[in-house]
């Protein structure tokens, strides 16, 4: 017969004709002692993965180039503070001190249900974090200090890495004016100036931003407000740039032309285009279109470049383009235009800008 443990010794285990033993009670106490470790250490890791997974369902995307401070100070230092971090990266040390869900959860600064209105969400002071948004978890970005930050001319083009492919109805880039200092000063809305935009974006992994801050040098704040299509999701970012050339500025140029729709020659529009600033290689444009005597519901503006210039993003209104040929039509928010009122739309272009016959067309 096979027996069991035949020749393993147990001081437990009864022999046979002897009377039963108990088990001394320091082993039931050990045996609780492990069972309540293990309880606690399950309860650790719950807590972990609540902490560290919470916001990542459903958020999912962070501006990788500037990299946004939270993003970057998970991307510099993957395995959490350290002597080194302190020592070159104090302000993302603070950070990790303050709370090392906001590395790890770098794609998950976001509010929901704030339906454009951005200032009225997000108080001057809590930019960087969202309005303290998940509890606050992100408030270390929005303290003042020596953010780390790469070298930018003031045209280049900022990145936004979307990982879940949410795409955007907008997205805006506003860069700290010159005279504001990062090192201590905590951001306000006051402090910005619109650097750049997008109009709508289907969904994909990777969405640049052409950006152009003329006219700064030195340690500057980027705020990116990525208005997110798949929900009414708003996403936030600090990103810190050091510009390096100061940029350059034009005398900006216009040209105008009227027409009128032939169904109601009353509801015409005109438009204007007016360079904003260009550089070598590129230009930046905004366009108005101003209604006639009656009020518009829509409207689009066509012209042909000459030079061989190229739209490179838009913003405010849907752009589609045939060989030279250039159509802008209105997008939702800003068809309706009042009697003699204006609207604005922009984009940023490649090439040297040179002043184009523009035609509107109201509806």
């Amino acid at each position: 017969m096979l027996r069991f443990f035949a020749d393993v010794p147990d001081r437990h285990r009864r022999v046979p004709g002897t009377p039963a033993v108990a088990r001394p009670a320091r082993d039931k106490a050990a045996a609780w002692r492990a069972f309540t470790v293990l309880g606690t250490c399950l309860t650790l890791l719950a807590a972990v993965l609540v902490t560290f997974g919470a916001g990542n369902a459903s958020a999912h995307g962070a501006v990788s180039d500037p990299p946004s401070r939270h993003y970057g100070c998970y991307n510099r230092w993957p395995n959490g503070p350290s002597q080194q971090m302190a020592t070159e990266d104090p302000m993302c040390y603070q950070a990790w001190q303050a709370d090392p869900a906001a590395m790890y959860n770098w794609n998950g600064l976001f509010r929901e249900g704030v339906a454009g209105n951005h200032q009225g969400a997000i108080p001057d002071g809590q930019l960087c974090s969202g309005g303290l948004t998940f509890n606050g978890r992100y408030a270390a970005m929005d303290k003042p200090g020596a953010w780390v930050g790469p070298n930018r001319p003031s045209r280049f083009t900022l990145n936004l890495n979307d990982t879940s492919s949410h795409g955007a109805d907008y997205i805006r880039v506003y860069a700290t004016k010159q005279g504001f200092d990062p090192k201590t000063q905590a951001l306000k809305w006051s402090d910005l100036e619109l650097v750049g935009q997008t109009g709508r974006i289907p969904t994909g992994t990777r969405t640049p931003v052409e950006v152009n801050a003329p006219g700064r040098t030195g340690h500057h704040v980027l705020y990116t407000v990525w208005q997110a299509s798949h929900l009414d999701q708003s996403y936030y970012a600090c990103s810190d740039v050091n510009f390096t050339d100061g940029g350059t500025t034009t005398t900006p140029t216009s040209t105008t032309t009227t027409t009128t729709t032939t169904g109601n020659p009353s509801a015409g529009c005109s438009a204007s285009f007016q360079v904003i600033s260009q550089w070598s290689g590129g230009f930046q444009v905004e366009g108005r279109v101003t209604a006639g005597a009656t009020a518009i519901s829509g409207w689009a503006v066509s012209w042909a470049f000459s030079n061989g210039e190229r739209i490179n993003s838009s913003w405010n209104a849907a752009l589609t383009t045939s060989g030279s040929s250039v159509t802008a039509r209105n997008a939702a928010h800003n068809g309706a235009v009042g009697a003699g009122a204006s609207t604005t739309f922009g984009f940023v272009a490649s090439g040297t800008a040179a002043p184009p016959t523009l035609t509107c067309t109201a509806s």
